[in-house]
């Protein structure tokens, strides 16, 4: 079996030209993934970048993203696979002569009437996949069954055709926001990764990187307020992905040095709750 990656650093450093900033952690349990031939199941706060990794890791080997949004009622025929009935009708219809009922039988029944859904066309694929299942906590544990004998075997078992196995065994990334327990079927066949808040330094690097044109002096000053404002008791701690909306705002209204005004004026990009607002400007008016 041909490997993706040689080492953890190839991975760390793969990820930073794509603009991911992984640390040692990420970038190891993501060299075990491929080297083990394991899902990734990432947890955390929302925002914290769990979805951004697959995405990353896809850019940085130029392979192909399937992605599974999980939500509450997901069932096979959106996950798995399911019947193309229309075509299975038409062809019905145009051997409504026949005598064999089974030949027909046999025919719709067939890979050219199967309608692929994400988890069948990631494995199916013979090209190079990362398969996301994001927000896996979202669906039902029923549900869960499902995702088992793919993230196990790497296989589908359709009763009509059979077994089908895997072309390739794709990079899986399953994201959770701890909004229930998963089953311990389920962590027991993946890799655990937990991906929290960055300290401030990291992000005040991973804003220098993804935002054009910011000075050190501005990222390291939002850096700073984000991590205030996350200490306070918020409905929704502001994400990494909403602090850089903010350092782009600012970038593009021309502020070089944040004021306490002109920080209270821009709330509403880093916030998302009316009470957080009031909050984080009540903080900030006391910071100054």
């Amino acid at each position: 079996m041909t490997h993706r990656f040689d080492s953890v650093q190839i991975v760390r450093e793969g990820l930073k030209d794509v603009h991911y900033l992984a640390d040692d952690g990420i970038a190891g349990v993501v060299f075990l993934a491929d080297r083990l031939a394991k899902p990734v199941l990432v947890e955390g706060p929302a925002g914290t970048g769990k979805t951004q990794l697959a995405k990353s890791v896809a850019d940085f080997l130029g392979a192909r993203l399937i992605r599974l949004q999980c939500y509450e009622g997901l069932d096979e025929s959106k996950a798995l696979y399911e019947w193309n009935y229309k075509k299975q009708l038409l062809r019905i219809q145009a051997d409504r002569k026949s005598d064999s009922w089974e030949d027909v039988h046999d025919d719709i029944f067939g890979e050219d009437f199967l309608l692929t859904r994400p988890l069948l066309e990631a494995i199916t694929s013979e090209d190079p996949v990362v398969l996301l299942i994001d927000e896996v906590d979202r669906v039902e544990v029923e549900t869960e069954a499902l995702l088992l004998e793919i993230l196990s075997e790497y296989q589908v078992s359709i009763p009509e055709l059979g077994t089908i196995q895997a072309k390739q065994i794709p990079l899986v990334f399953l994201t959770s926001n701890n909004t229930r327990e998963l089953s311990e079927a389920l962590k027991r066949r993946c890799l655990f990764l937990h991906v929290d808040y960055p300290d401030m330094e990291r992000e005040k690097e991973i804003v220098l990187t993804r935002v054009e044109g910011i000075t050190e002096n501005l990222a390291d000053q939002i850096a700073r307020i984000v991590r205030s404002i996350r200490q306070l008791d918020l409905k929704k701690a502001p994400s990494v992905s909403e602090t850089i909306d903010w350092a782009r705002t600012l970038v593009l209204l021309g502020i070089e040095h944040i004021e306490a005004e002109q920080a209270k004026e821009t709330l509403h990009i880093l916030l998302k709750y009316q009470t957080d607002i009031a909050k984080a400007a009540k903080e900030l008016s006391i910071e100054k």
